[in-house]
């Protein structure tokens, strides 16, 4: 008689496992210590049940939870592959999975891309609403001094070529059994991150206006700064990458989570080009410059 429980598909049936539960806590705790944080940086109170909840504690704890469960979930789906239960089906999935996220992160910078042109494009629009010197009649809001966009974010649009170049050369090299060339590539994309990464936070901190002076500040710094915190993430991605190339861990054949890994790269690339043109280029045409 045959095996009640053989396995007769391409699908898998996941074990049970503790991360869903697990990560709903965590983002329900970092909901609530968020609001919390927050309040506790303006001086404020956040009662629920008789507590005060004003604190940055309950928001790190939320965190941690998140990313420990980060950490095991994504440990346990490496083990699943290296296992072979990642089938021609499941591996198609994962696949549609990735393209999914990252086309909701495009609605994300959609989102602020929307917030920059509808602010710029329609300024007397926006001066009827607000306070007529809010905008000066102008974009950029005028006494704004911008970034020169062929100075470091010039610089910084080379580093992201480049870095795309890298992890291209690394994927070549993967799919032809070239070791060497995959962690050479992936050591050099992950350091162009990092001095990505670096490049601008020296431009945040050097630059000639807010976050809170002006509408202008408030969509530059949520745009860029939003794809800054994608650039981070792409990094530590590409970097845990790196670590299970050097302890061999990609073959030709399988490969996915650094195939995701680099479809999630060259999309932060194409979205920077977009606000190198768009913000600093075109969004700040004709304004003095700061150096």
């Amino acid at each position: 008689m045959a095996d009640a429980h053989q396995k007769n598909h391409d699908y898998h049936i996941i074990d049970p496992s503790p991360w869903p539960i697990l990560a709903s806590i965590g983002a329900f705790i970092i909901t609530f210590g968020g609001v919390g944080y927050m309040r506790y940086l303006h001086g404020g109170q956040f009662h629920i049940f008789g507590l005060d909840l004003a604190t940055p504690w309950l928001f790190f704890v939320g965190l941690a939870i998140i990313l420990y469960t980060m950490i095991g979930w994504w440990s346990d789906t490496i083990k699943e592959g290296d296992a072979g239960a990642h089938t021609r089906v499941v591996s198609l999935h994962l696949r549609y999975g990735m393209i999914m996220f990252i086309a909701s992160e495009v609605m994300f910078f959609v989102a602020w891309f929307w917030a920059f042109f509808d602010a710029s494009l329609y300024a007397n629009e926006a001066i009827q609403a607000t306070r007529v010197e809010f905008l000066g009649g102008q974009w950029p809001p005028k006494g704004v001094e911008v970034l020169d966009p062929w100075h470091l974010p010039i610089y910084n649009t080379v580093i992201l070529l480049l870095s795309g170049t890298c992890v291209t050369w690394a994927h070549h090299a993967l799919l032809h059994g070239d070791r060497k060339g995959l962690v050479t590539g992936l050591a050099l994309t992950v350091a162009l991150g990092i001095l990505f990464s670096s490049v601008q936070a020296y431009e945040y901190m050097h630059a000639p206006f807010a976050f809170s002076n002006s509408i202008y500040g408030a969509t530059f710094f949520m745009a860029t700064g939003f794809h800054g915190f994608h650039v981070l993430i792409g990094t530590i991605f590409l970097l845990v990458c790196l670590l299970r190339a050097i302890a061999g861990g990609f073959t030709p054949t399988k490969h996915f989570g650094f195939e995701a890994a680099a479809w999630y790269w060259h999309f932060v690339d194409v979205v920077w080009l977009f606000l190198f043109f768009a913000i600093y280029v075109w969004g700040g045409w004709g304004a003095p410059l700061a150096h």
